[in-house]
């Protein structure tokens, strides 16, 4: 079969492969339809993650078709159509019975990972892929909702909820700021109203992306290249700071942006991949009472975020603006990198 091959920072090939072969009873093997490009493989093609080895097949997001499974697989079947997570769970061990999928103890991969494909087995760019604990790492996916809408949910719209919007803890009546309108920063701007955020404050240097976030959700927008910026988001607050500040970037001067945003109370919710060290003032901050957390996905809320897609009170579908072919892999992957010149959001591309 063919994939996308990480050969070392800044390397990479769509590339013949052997065929991948069912390893465990809890295996099932996926021939992908569409799957997608995410700014963590960006990061891995920087060297940002160094865990990632060379030779490895990119990519942990993806809808396809069951083409076998293992003996120990109840929940699917050869042709079942499915939304392959972007983490992995064994669904039995301490961490996964209190849903923190993002560190599966079981030792596929490595224990305590739970984000695997497309970094430390080989993931989704491909033609199949071997899916490790299908039962609890696949999703059925009903007639009504489209493989674009789908893929959306492999990674980023759980990640802008989950990590942004919950560990944020908005409450009815926040003022949010999402900084970074990337395609996990609009995925936060999208949930956040499903906990009553009474201002959506939409964060960012590109203008084009400012105007995405409107369609969907945020109330205000601020261009960061503007000198007054910050006078322009306390402006849309009581002067004080806003209840929540999610960084989705993933850099540290978006980070500073987010603590110096956020009111004493008030919450830091890192959201965004850091490829290096990031200040953190702790003699200014301790005295603010603010509360900041980090986090991996879990995907413990991909089946409550599928019925709102399928029921149309998600338009996952808006984060996608580029479509490509297989065989186009390499430019689907030009397309992303230089999505300040291109507007691109969500590249899909499909067999």
């Amino acid at each position: 079969m063919k994939a996308l091959v990480y050969s070392g920072p800044g390397k990479k090939a769509w590339t013949e492969v052997p065929d991948p072969v069912i390893l465990k009873p809890t295996d099932a093997l996926v021939e992908l339809v569409t799957t997608t490009i995410c700014g963590t493989d960006l990061h891995i093609l920087k060297g940002d993650v160094p865990s990632v080895q060379e030779g490895r097949i990119l990519g942990h997001e993806g809808v396809g078709l069951v083409s076998a499974v293992g003996s120990s697989v109840k929940n699917f079947s050869v042709g079942d159509r499915v939304l392959i997570s972007c983490i992995k769970s064994c669904g039995a061990c301490a961490n996964c019975k209190k849903g923190l999928y993002s560190h599966c103890l079981g030792d596929e991969g490595a224990a305590g990972m739970g984000w695997i494909l497309g970094h430390l087995v080989d993931g989704t760019q491909a033609e199949v892929v071997r899916i490790p604990y299908a039962d609890n790492s696949l999703h059925k996916l009903p007639d009504s909702i489209t493989d674009e809408e789908a893929v959306m949910l492999s990674d980023i719209l759980p990640t802008g909820f989950e990590i942004g919007i919950q560990y944020g803890q908005v409450k009815p009546g926040d003022v949010v700021a999402v900084i970074g309108t990337g395609p996990v920063g609009l995925g936060a701007i999208m949930t956040a109203n499903l906990y009553g955020a009474s201002r959506v404050i939409a964060i960012d240097l590109d203008a084009n992306r400012l105007e995405k976030s409107k369609e969907l959700g945020a109330t205000d927008t601020v261009l960061s290249s503007q000198a007054d910026w910050k006078e322009q988001v306390f402006a849309l607050t009581d002067g004080a700071g806003v209840d929540v500040s999610i960084e989705a970037v993933g850099i540290p001067e978006t980070f500073a942006m987010a603590v110096d945003l956020v009111r004493p109370g008030g919450h830091v919710a890192n959201v965004g991949v850091h490829g290096k060290s990031v200040p953190l003032h702790l003699e200014q901050l301790w005295i603010q009472n603010v509360v900041i957390t980090t986090g991996l996905v879990n995907t413990n809320t991909t089946p409550m975020l599928l019925k709102l897609v399928e029921s149309k009170k998600l338009p996952a579908a808006k984060l996608v603006t580029h479509r490509f072919k297989f065989d186009q892999f390499l430019d689907a992957y030009d397309t992303f990198g230089r999505a300040a010149e291109t507007k691109a959001l969500k590249v899909v591309i499909t067999k």
